[in-house]
């Protein structure tokens, strides 16, 4: 067994705490309102994997980033960003099937600076079950 500390030195904390500290700085949205921020020029990113994107539908405007690619493609200074990655100041929206995994990702993003990036309360399937527009994965 290593007696080594976790980088920085915290102590380790499971999921639903960490869950629960990084939600503390984002200003999560209701369907409702991440539909708002895109119709004023915000930025829905769908990080649901092809599976549940191919099953449950897109929502229309949506970039489909891989969890995965996430960083490097909304990165504004990056060599991998999506042409929608453009500036520091971009209102960032992120959506996982169910707004778990979103959360972590926002806060990733906020750690490269991207100060508006938050994500969807309750994710696709809080869209969806709210009215909002979704389209068939093949549209």
């Amino acid at each position: 067994m290593s007696d080594e500390q976790p980088v920085g030195d915290e102590q380790p904390v499971g999921i639903d705490t960490l869950l629960e500290r990084v939600r503390l700085g984002l200003d999560r949205l209701s369907p409702e309102k991440a539909y708002e921020t895109a119709e004023a020029g915000g930025l829905l990113v769908d990080i649901r994997y092809a599976a549940l994107r191919e099953r449950d539908g897109l929502i229309p405007g949506a970039l489909v980033v891989e969890r995965n690619e996430l960083e490097w493609r909304l990165d504004p200074q990056g060599s991998h960003r999506a042409p929608e990655a453009t500036s520091h100041d971009l209102r960032v929206v992120v959506v996982c099937n169910e707004g778990y995994a979103s959360s972590l990702a926002a806060v990733s993003l906020r750690q490269l600076g991207l100060r508006h990036a938050t994500d969807l309360t309750g994710g696709f399937q809080a869209w969806r079950a709210a009215g909002l527009p979704v389209v068939t994965a093949q549209a």
